[in-house]
């Protein structure tokens, strides 16, 4: 039997996975309909609940349907009995950018709750360092 650090590995891993593959269904399938992202373009003040978060998602798969990467790079986890956290670094970028800024990554942290037995992403925030940082 998986335990729970696994579970949430494989449900981020799963979801990077559907996120390169434009697969929407798969990427909302364990988020909690309250879910609160913060995310790099607006609105600054993030987005709330799965409708929301849904609408999100076609116009970044658009872009990266023209060659862009989203590609896990590192993954943490931290489970405790009924919530987690996660931090992860991915390559997200085109070519010409990941070219000019091979060093840059996406970064992600979410925040998990077991419901009903089940680990949901209840929060989720990527951001991108400002300026040259890498």
């Amino acid at each position: 039997m998986k335990n729970d650090q696994e579970l949430i590995r494989e449900l981020i891993e799963r979801w990077a996975a559907a996120v390169h593959a434009g697969d929407l269904d798969t990427v909302l399938a364990d988020h909690a309909e309250d879910i609160v992202m913060f995310d790099v373009p607006p609105p600054q003040d993030g987005v709330r609940g799965l409708d929301a978060y849904r609408a999100t998602w076609p116009p970044f798969f658009e872009w990266q349907a023209k060659g862009a990467s989203f590609d896990l790079v590192s993954l943490d986890v931290t489970a405790g009995a009924d919530v987690a956290f996660a931090h992860a670094l991915l390559r997200c970028g085109t070519p010409e950018e990941l070219a000019a800024a091979p060093g840059t990554r996406l970064r992600l942290t979410l925040g998990l709750r077991k419901e009903n037995g089940r680990w949901t992403v209840a929060h989720e925030h990527h951001s991108f360092p400002l300026g040259d940082e890498q």
